[in-house]
């Protein structure tokens, strides 16, 4: 019961830790500009992805479902909705994850300079390893591979799943948000991890000591991004929540800001 009961708080622990996320990004109106202009570009993008996918969903369908064209009315009907679903539920996936791993990408000095400035406001960062941008580019880009491949190894078996009745429309979209909620969470620290020299390996081995807070903060990260529009705003501010997710998971503080001194200080006599 214990055991429930602290679960269930570091869980919620990790929704605070995003809405703390937009309530620190949303104070400086630069970084606000400066943080939804990749997310814009990527948003574009996808759109039109988007676009193209609802307007050929039915030939999808039916191309899946190829060998049940002998099938009667009723049944091939049945399969062919369920095959409707589980592809739209595996592009989710799939665009939820491509989304934030392009934006990223586009943004990484941004989102490095918006990270780095909330770590500086809560006392720096200890075990920093001093690396411009374009350095950390190549092992960012490999780590967010690496996590859309998984991102598409777990879509296959959802996309499968989506095909049995009731199950496809219920289960699906449940482990949908509690897998893509993982992975988001994964990829968005990645701008705090690899500002301290860590790679994916170190993340996923201390957030997974920390599942419940990782949940807690990713799951809705990935549902509000399935809300268009909202998601250029999302992004940032969830670089945001992954920095005071780190901090957390590591043991750091995330409540005590540090104020510059002032002049008076900094000439008082030692």
């Amino acid at each position: 019961m214990n055991q429930l009961k602290t679960t269930g708080s570091e869980f919620f622990t990790g929704v605070r830790l995003l809405g703390k996320g937009f309530a620190r990004y949303g104070r400086n109106p630069r970084l606000l500009l400066l943080g939804t202009i990749p997310a814009a570009i990527t948003f574009a993008l996808f759109v039109i992805g988007w676009v193209f996918l609802i307007i050929y969903i039915d030939d999808l369908a039916n191309a899946a479902t190829w060998f049940a064209d002998d099938w009667s009315g009723v049944w091939r009907g049945l399969i062919e909705v369920g095959a409707g679903a589980a592809i739209l539920v595996a592009a989710v996936l799939l665009s939820v994850l491509t989304f934030t791993a392009l934006t990223l990408l586009i943004g990484d000095p941004f989102y490095e300079s918006i990270s780095e400035k909330i770590e500086e406001g809560l006392g720096g960062t200890p075990g920093a390893v001093d690396r411009p941008w374009y350095r950390t580019l190549w092992p960012s880009l490999v780590d967010s591979l690496r996590l859309v491949l998984l991102g598409v190894a777990v879509a296959v078996p959802l996309f499968l799943m989506g095909f049995i009745p009731v199950v496809g429309q219920t289960v699906v979209p449940v482990l949908n948000a509690l897998v893509g909620g993982w992975l988001i969470a994964l990829e968005l620290t990645g701008v705090p991890f690899t500002r301290r020299g860590m790679r994916l390996a170190d993340r996923r081995k201390i957030l997974r000591a920390n599942r419940a807070l990782t949940l807690g903060f990713g799951i809705p990260v990935f549902l509000m991004l399935l809300i268009p529009i909202v998601a250029i705003v999302v992004i940032p501010a969830a670089v945001t929540g992954a920095t005071l997710l780190t901090r957390r998971a590591l043991g750091l503080d995330i409540e005590h800001e540090v104020r510059p001194a002032g002049p008076a200080t900094a000439l008082r006599p030692r």
